[in-house]
Order: C-alpha cells, then sequence, then structure tokens
C-alpha cells in the first residue's frame, strides 16, 4: 500500500532575477516556513542567485534549486554549469528538460537523460519536464508524446526520492491557458500508470506537479485533482503574495 506523495509547490523563475528580488525571496521562505507539514516548498533561481538565496533563506523551511545543468560535472564547456555546482552554491533541486530548453536549445530526452544522472550523482532530486505542444494535443498524440518523453528522459535509477515529473502543456505556458480539469487528471493518471509500470512502488509514490499557467484564482481546484502532487510555478512565482496564495491552496492548509 502507498501513501500519497507530500506536495511540492516548486516555483521557476526562469531568466529573471536579481539583488532587489532577495526581498520576495525571503518573504516566500518565511511564509513557506509556517506549513512544513502540509507541503514542500521550493524556488530554483537563476544560477547566480543561487548562493546568495541559500544565505538569505538559512534556518527556514524553502528549498532551493537550480533550472538546468550540464551532464559533465567539469571540464570545457564554457557558460555551462554542473550538478555538483549548483549542489555547491547550496540547491538540492534541479529542473531538467523544460519545454523552453526542449525548444530553445533543442534538448532531445537523452539529453536530459544524461543530465538526470549527472544530478543523481551529486545527490540533487531531478524534476524532469514533460508535456505536448498544442499541435500534438489536437492530433490527439499528447499521451503518446508524454509517454515518449517520459521514456526517454529517464533512467532506472530514478526513484522516488530523486526524482519528480512535472507536466507542462506547452501550449498553456505563459499564456493563460489551462487544460480542463478532466484533461488534467487523465494526463497524470497515464503518467502514474507509466511511472507505477516500469517502477513498481517506486513509480507509485513520484511526485507529478502540474505546470501551466497555474496560479492563485485557479489552484485549490487543479491541487485538489487527483494525481496532482503540487505545481511548477513560473510568473506567479515571482510574487511572494501569488505565490504563497498558490500554497495556501494546498489541501490541509
Amino acid at each position: 500500500m502507498t501513501t500519497t506523495p507530500k506536495p511540492l509547490i516548486a516555483g521557476n523563475w526562469k531568466m529573471n532575477g536579481v539583488t532587489s528580488g532577495l526581498t520576495a525571496l525571503r518573504t516566500i521562505a518565511e511564509g513557506v516556513s509556517q506549513h512544513t507539514d502540509t507541503f514542500d516548498g521550493l524556488i530554483c533561481l537563476p544560477a547566480t542567485m543561487i548562493e546568495r538565496g541559500t544565505r538569505l533563506c538559512n534556518g527556514t523551511a524553502l528549498l532551493l534549486g537550480g533550472q538546468d545543468c550540464h551532464f559533465e560535472q567539469s571540464g570545457a564547456h564554457t557558460g555551462d554549469i554542473s550538478a555538483d555546482m549548483l549542489q555547491d552554491a547550496g540547491a538540492s533541486y534541479v529542473i531538467l528538460g523544460h519545454s523552453e530548453r526542449r525548444a530553445d536549445h533543442d534538448e532531445t530526452n537523452t539529453d536530459v537523460l544524461k543530465k538526470s544522472l549527472a544530478a543523481y550523482e551529486t545527490g540533487l532530486t531531478a524534476i524532469i519536464c514533460v508535456g505536448e505542444t498544442r499541435a500534438e494535443r489536437e492530433e490527439g498524440r499528447a499521451m503518446e508524446i508524454v509517454s515518449n518523453q517520459l521514456e526517454g528522459s529517464m533512467s532506472k535509477d530514478a526513484n522516488s526520492q530523486n526524482t519528480v515529473i512535472a507536466y507542462e502543456p506547452v501550449w498553456a505556458i505563459g499564456t493563460g491557458l489551462v487544460p480542463s480539469n478532466h484533461d488534467i487528471e487523465a494526463m497524470h493518471g497515464h503518467i502514474r500508470q507509466v511511472l507505477s509500470e516500469r517502477f513498481g512502488v517506486e513509480g507509485e509514490s513520484m511526485r507529478i506537479l502540474y505546470g501551466g499557467s497555474l496560479k492563485p484564482s485557479n489552484a485549490e481546484e487543479i491541487l485538489r485533482t487527483k494525481n496532482v502532487n503540487g505545481g511548477l510555478i513560473g510568473g506567479a512565482s515571482l510574487k511572494s503574495e501569488d505565490f504563497l496564495a498558490i500554497c495556501a491552496a494546498v489541501p490541509g492548509n
């Protein structure tokens, strides 16, 4: 018998955030620390802010993460950052295979797989992102696409402690469009089935986040959907009041 995974509310600041943003980060950290029994809170910062964010949030319950890593831990890779560097700066999570990385940098499932192995080696938890485009959904291929991404992006070493899955319908990110609750439940149920068939009990316990225009106005309904174990939040995570309002919508708060 498996237990329901503890929700994870994760913010992705993307290419946003300079020193002035640390005030919002501290406010988020203080708010998250009041609800450690009901959910885990995480902000994935630009790499330039992780070390300062770690010092600022010391003593709070807020977790910090990076937004990408190289599959090598060191070497001649100008401009890249390794999992080891993220961990050294204070990160405990890293987002991998975000749709913007897959689209803007032509990242493949194999790239994501190799990066996840680097994350595991360093002790980081990988948030592996999957999701279909609008065209793929309209063609009726959404579940096929997500299944292929899960199969190609995940290592046999993945388990419920080192891996989180984030479903992000590409067409909903930053657009204000949101799939119906029925569609979200169907896709998350499909992902759970794929994980369970491949990883057994570990797959049943992996957290599956929803990402795609999650905001205070729709958070309560989405976060109560079956097999939705939290959210991966973009724009709304940049404003402390919005992020904490989403946190407040976690069942049990």
